[in-house]
């Protein structure tokens, strides 16, 4: 069985993504801060919940023992909490959006990472953004150049450098950052613009499958390796 580990998985992408990877026979572990909602969420899916705080040491620590008391791997992570820290740019909120956006990453795949060492062939994705990338937002010919979102970019261009650093130093792991694509969530409610999140989703989802010979490394969207 195929155990997989979703952050931020409650709503949005996350969610939809858990609820394709089941279909797909994946035990899928639903992570969210707020253990109401993500009770919910799992029950709705069929899924198990776990609470995970990505800013949280504790929290973090705590939800990768309990897969491992319960599975003892993990064969997939997908670390795709995330938020838009849009509201303004200033210290307080540089630092809750490298918090979430980067440095739960670091967090969660430091704690997985000895149950992704026990799985047979695991894999990492990150849910980053095309908005994090030098070769978008420089291109006019591009939607990301319009978009002046600077914390939410900085720390997506942050979340891909960890992932390309963590292929590097971890060779039997699959690490990849997805661009999931333009999607209609709360987090781009503001912007009146996306697509139907399954569309999204199963960019995500793809990467979340790919087998012992697929990339790793890369940022993708769902049409190739971004410039970035």
């Amino acid at each position: 069985m195929t155990t997989t580990l979703i952050t931020g998985a409650n709503k949005g992408i996350g969610f939809e993504t858990a609820r394709q990877l089941l279909a797909l026979g994946h035990t899928v572990y639903v992570g969210a801060r707020d253990p109401e909602r993500g009770e919910k969420a799992a029950a709705d899916l069929g899924a198990r919940f776990v609470q995970l705080d990505v800013t949280d040491d504790a929290s973090v620590r705590a939800a990768l023992a309990k897969i491992d008391a319960d599975e003892g791997k993990l064969d997939v992570l997908v670390n795709n909490a995330g938020i838009l820290a849009s509201e303004s740019v200033d210290g307080p909120t540089a630092l809750n959006a490298f918090d979430v956006n980067a440095v739960g990453v670091v967090r969660v795949t430091e704690a997985a990472l000895p149950l992704l060492r026990k799985a047979s062939s695991p894999v990492v994705v990150t849910v980053s953004s095309s908005l994090g990338s030098f070769g978008t937002v420089t291109d006019p010919e591009r939607p990301e150049f319009g978009l002046p979102l600077a914390l939410y970019s900085a720390s997506k261009a942050a979340a891909t450098m960890l992932t390309v650093q963590y292929a590097k130093t971890n060779p039997g792991i699959r690490f990849n950052a997805v661009e999931p694509g333009p999607t209609a969530t709360d987090m781009t409610a503001a912007f009146g613009i996306g697509r139907p999140v399954a569309e999204s989703a199963a960019v995500v989802v793809r990467f979340a499958t790919i087998g012992a010979d697929g990339p790793t490394g890369t940022l993708q969207d769902e049409n190739g390796v971004l410039p970035w």
